[in-house]
């Protein structure tokens, strides 16, 4: 994640420093599944990843459109914002 990043979450907007804990805990899952993925570039530096994803959690479905907007930042690309939004 870029320095001054931020994931947009149903019902929360957490920057890079807040990603300790239980918001790390949150991001984990049994499986994870990625559908329709589309790619918009924006330049050589820079690009969008749109996608429809499905995770478990236990016995427990989650559905997200996902919008990820990348940039390539020290050296390796990074994460500058994502949205997910329910499906």
């Amino acid at each position: 994640m870029t320095r001054d990043g931020l994931l947009i979450l149903p019902g929360a907007i957490i920057g890079r420093a807040d990603l300790t804990g239980p918001i790390v805990e949150l991001a984990s899952c049994d499986e994870y599944q990625l559908h329709e993925p589309a790619v918009i570039r924006l330049n050589d530096h820079a690009g969008i990843v749109v996608s429809r994803v499905v995770l478990r959690r236990g016995e427990h479905l989650h559905e997200y459109f996902v919008s990820t907007t990348y940039v390539f930042d020290d050296g390796g690309w990074c994460i500058a914002a994502q949205q997910r939004t329910p499906a």
